[in-house]
């Protein structure tokens, strides 16, 4: 594990996307995971400049994004699929059927799952996958749990989780209690993950990742384990370490 520690959010978000950039320079047909939340937002818009002034190509690039809520649709202004293509999709040369974004209206969501991890499979795993991690020390939207739970699956969501989710919506109330998130399995199969976090209300969480034991009631202290995982964050974030 690698540990940078960045002065504020800009520089976290300009290192962000260099990493980013640099693994589609080596491999152009790069398989990244992809996550969302406020925090890549600023790594989102360097890549956009990127694409925009130094020609960066996202045309043979291949998305699997981490998670998306149950029950809301790709056109719901809260939903996963509608914050990719607001902040990132809509202005890089993605094509569109190189997006993979799990299915919130999925009749089975049983299938979806399988279907979701089997694309993974068969796109030969994740070359680098972008993670942020909750207070509650989650990643995509694998809650603090007794076990490590491997392949996609729904996941009920922490009420940590559905309280810090609440500012986005007009109440509580209509927070979604559910999300289909890759699995921690699926996760650490990645070649690289690049972890981001930034404010001191994540400092406590990156502590217990990075010095705490390995143990799923922080389910980012599993990255401990793998062999090519940087943590990026800003000072604040880094503030027990």
């Amino acid at each position: 594990m690698r540990i940078y520690i960045a002065d504020d959010y800009e520089q976290m978000s300009v290192k962000a996307a260099l990493i980013v950039a640099g693994q589609i320079t080596m491999k152009a047909d790069s398989i990244l995971g992809l996550c969302t939340g406020s925090t890549p937002i600023g790594m989102y818009k360097e890549l956009v400049k990127m694409h925009r002034q130094q020609g960066l190509d996202f045309s043979q690039v291949i998305t699997f994004n981490l998670d998306e809520y149950w029950g809301l649709s790709p056109e719901n202004d809260q939903s996963y699929h509608y914050f990719m293509h607001e902040n990132f999709f809509n202005h890089v040369n993605v094509k569109p059927n190189n997006i993979h974004i799990p299915n919130g209206l999925a009749e089975d969501i049983n299938d979806e799952c399988k279907r979701y991890e089997e694309a993974i499979r068969q796109a030969n795993g994740l070359d680098l996958q972008v993670l942020g991690i909750g207070r509650n020390g989650h990643i995509g939207f694998n809650e603090p749990a007794t076990e490590f739970i491997g392949e996609t699956h729904l996941v009920e969501l922490d009420t940590d989780t559905i309280n810090a989710n609440a500012r986005f919506f007009a109440s509580r109330a209509e927070v979604p209690t559910q999300a289909i998130t890759m699995g921690i399995k699926t996760i650490m199969q990645a070649k690289k993950i690049l972890l981001l976090a930034n404010g001191e209300g994540k400092a406590q969480a990156i502590k217990e990742a990075v010095t705490g034991e390995v143990n799923p009631s922080v389910p980012a202290s599993i990255l401990q384990l793998h062999p090519d995982c940087t943590f990026l964050v800003d000072k604040a974030a880094a503030k027990y370490l």
